[in-house]
Order: structure tokens, then C-alpha cells, then sequence
């Protein structure tokens, strides 16, 4: 498929899935006859995992860390039991880490919650208040 068909999928822009490949995150699998990338289903995984690790805060090389242990793990080349364990905690590592984040992420997103459920009720709480004229007193401030 196409960069436009891939950056609709991923909700990607044009220009990240661009970036994306000049980083090294991810490559496209061929080029059409007329130069054109084209990307196939395994490249579009790719960019939605990169697409979930960015709101997260990993960085480029971070995900590109992930990603090889990944490659690697899926992939076809035999691994001993002792590179299989160590890619494997890697992975397990970046679990940990994207938990944590997204715990922080509920806490600001509960906090931010609050803070816009605080102004919806101002308006509820608030009557408006009218000012008396020059000179006037209300009646409500006038002894019996």
C-alpha cells in the first residue's frame, strides 16, 4: 500500500511517516515502478507501535530499541536460550516502564478531570452578582 493509505490507517501525517523512515524506525518494504513507497501490513504494525510509544514518552532510540528486540524475536534466525531471556527482559522492561506512564498519564488525566468538572460548577455556584448604584444601599444591608 501507499504512504496515503498507510497514513490513514495509523492516523499518521505524510511528513512523520517520512521522519519515521528516515530515522531508521521503519522502512518501506518496496518502491513502485514510479519511485513510490509502499508499505505492507508487518510496516504498518510497526508504525502503530511507534504511534503508541510516542504519547508515552519513549524516545526515538528507545523505540527503535524496542523494536529490534522485537525483530529479533520474531524473527527467523535461531536464538539461543540465553539472547532469547535477555531480549525477552527487554521487552518485559519496556512493559514496565509504558504501565508506569500510563498510571502518570490517569493521574494528570483525573486531576485534569477535576479541574474541568471545578469550572463547569462555577457558573451553578455563582449567582450573578448585581452592584447597587451610587448612593443606593440594597435592602437586603438595611437594618429593620
Amino acid at each position: 500500500m501507499q504512504i496515503g493509505e498507510v497514513a490513514a490507517r495509523t492516523e499518521l501525517s505524510l511528513r512523520t511517516i517520512r521522519h519515521y523512515e528516515e530515522t531508521g524506525l521503519v522502512i518501506p518494504s518496496a518502491r513502485s515502478q514510479g519511485g513510490f513507497r509502499l508499505y505492507t501490513e508487518t510496516d504498518v504494525a510497526r508504525l502503530m507501535v511507534i504511534r503508541r510509544m510516542k504519547p508515552l514518552g519513549f524516545t526515538l532510540d528507545q523505540m527503535r530499541d524496542l523494536l529490534d528486540a522485537t525483530d529479533r524475536l520474531d524473527g527467523d534466525d535461531a536464538l539461543d536460550a540465553d539472547e532469547r531471556e535477555a531480549l525477552l527482559e527487554r521487552v518485559r522492561t519496556y512493559r514496565q516502564a509504558a504501565a508506569e506512564q500510563v498510571e502518570k498519564l490517569r493521574a494528570q488525566l483525573s486531576r485534569a478531570e477535576d479541574f474541568a468538572d471545578t469550572l463547569g460548577a462555577r457558573p451553578e455556584q455563582n449567582a450573578p452578582v448585581t452592584r447597587p448604584s451610587a448612593g443606593h444601599t440594597p435592602r437586603s444591608l438595611v437594618a429593620n
